[in-house]
């Protein structure tokens, strides 16, 4: 038995270091840590390795465990490192593009069960009424408790047309709830525009998509035209908007900004986690040239513009980003309630077989020098959703297990870490369990109150501008 132990426990110490050399580990490690491999670590790996391999109940193949292993280091580091197995990866790069199957929602793990982002709007998720920090603790007749999130994610995904009741744990409600929402596939329309009034317009970016910034300068141009090019007043809504793509977040604020404006700079451990982008075409056009600048057009009214710029707790990433470069640079009002506070850059790394990690690499701050991770991006004026205040908790960066620490200042106690009435254990039977009615602020309609006090705001601006 122990040399079969030792046999299998060998094996596992080889496929550790294939594995360790084969991501150039001493290239990648710190000049001033210890160059040796961790070798009593890596020494009990493979005896771990061994015994499942000889002692488990069933047999399990050498690919499951190096994967399951690959999973686990990632997913111990923070909340968005994470292994993408071909499947996974092939949904994320069709995700960028604006179309893919499921239910509509952005989520991630924490203890055990999947917690929701941010419901993406016009999706299932969305009309059924899911909300932000809604934990789902049961697919169908499936306990998510101990499921992967990747796990938990393809069983949320399926043919379109095909049903799935997940239930719900929502803070401050005291039932468990049920929403048995039908798949689609989803196609997120990026950019949505109107004119509100005549000479104030209305801009809504739902996603930072590949081709955001291009829909964005189209409807700019569209609005410019239908107010005869004298615009008094825009806003821009981010909110709700979960991020996306990097380059699209400097395109849309390199619209309203200065040439060479500084956008947004990152910090990491490598040189190329160091960057400085700026509102130029070479940072936020896909061809890196003069033909593929889709702002080079843009008419001259949009960089003066008085504006106010809609956020609130599901608003993250890049959306934080375009919050944060208008704020520092005095260009927009920022209005609404705080954001999510993810302040860090992940990067997609390739690794073969149509698989790849995606790891966090960098920090992202403001032109200004503000890292908002795990804090966010605080409105200049504050204006709660009548609706939806006081009903649920607004999921944060702040509230996910073993997030990254701002280390520009101390964190405050995240709201899920206060003492809150404890919810029902998820593993029995609901006593009470009910179906909700959707209540959802239509962004953009006559009722919604964030939007009518963005506009008031504008109105008094562009008096105080005439005068």
């Amino acid at each position: 038995m122990r040399s079969r132990i030792e046999k299998f426990g060998l094996v596992g110490l080889g496929l550790i270091g294939g594995i360790l050399v084969g991501l150039h580990f001493s290239a990648i490690a710190d000049k001033d840590a210890e160059a040796t491999l961790p070798v009593e670590e890596l020494r009990a790996f493979s005896e771990v390795f061994g015994r499942i391999k000889s002692d488990y109940v069933e047999p399990v193949s050498d690919k499951k465990l190096i994967t399951e292993a690959i999973n686990g280091m990632l997913s111990g580091l923070d909340p968005h490192s994470a292994y993408l197995d071909a499947e996974a990866y092939k949904e994320l790069q069709v995700g960028t593009q604006g179309e893919f199957g499921g239910l509509g929602i952005e989520v991630n793990m924490e203890d055990g069960l999947v917690k929701v982002v941010s419901p993406i709007e016009d999706t299932p998720a969305f009309q059924a009424g899911i909300k932000s920090g809604d934990l789902i603790f049961k697919l169908d007749d499936m306990l998510v408790k101990g499921l992967s999130l990747n796990e938990a994610v393809k069983r949320m995904r399926g043919k379109p047309g095909t049903k799935i009741t997940l239930m719900v744990i929502r803070k401050n409600e005291s039932k468990q709830l049920t929403f048995t929402l039908t798949r689609a596939i989803i196609k997120v329309q990026s950019v949505k525009s109107k004119m509100v009034e005549p000479g104030y317009a209305y801009v809504r970016i739902t996603q930072f998509q590949e081709r955001t910034g291009e829909n964005l300068a189209t409807a700019l141009e569209n609005l410019a035209k239908q107010s005869e090019g004298e615009l008094k007043g825009m806003v821009l809504d981010l909110r709700n908007d979960p991020g996306g793509l990097l380059n699209s977040a400097v395109g849309v604020s390199a619209a309203f900004l200065p040439k060479d404006a500084l956008v947004v700079y990152t910090e990491g451990r490598n040189a190329e986690a160091k960057m400085r982008l700026t509102a130029s075409s070479e940072n936020y056009a896909r061809g890196h040239n003069d033909k593929s600048d889709y702002l080079k057009d843009m008419p001259a009214t949009i960089k003066d513009v008085p504006m106010v710029v809609l956020v609130n707790g599901g608003s993250a990433s890049a959306s934080e980003i375009v919050a944060g470069a208008l704020q520092d640079h005095k260009r927009a009002v920022i209005m609404g309630t705080q954001t999510f506070g993810k302040g860090s850059v992940q990067t997609i790394l390739p690794l073969g077989n149509n698989t790849a990690i995606k790891l966090t690499t960098a920090r992202y701050f403001t032109p200004n020098g503000r890292s908002i991770q795990a804090k966010g991006i605080v409105p200049d004026i504050a204006v709660e959703d009548p609706v939806a205040s006081g009903s649920f908790h607004s999921l944060r960066e702040a509230d996910l297990e073993r997030h990254l620490i701002n280390n520009n200042q101390p964190e405050e106690k995240a709201d899920s870490e206060k003492p809150a009435t404890p919810a029902k254990t998820p593993a029995t039977k609901p006593k009470e369990e009910e179906t909700t009615k959707p209540e959802i602020t239509e962004f953009g309609s006559k009722n919604d109150y964030q939007l009518n006090q963005a506009m008031n705001v504008l109105k008094g601006m562009s008096i105080l501008r005439g005068k």
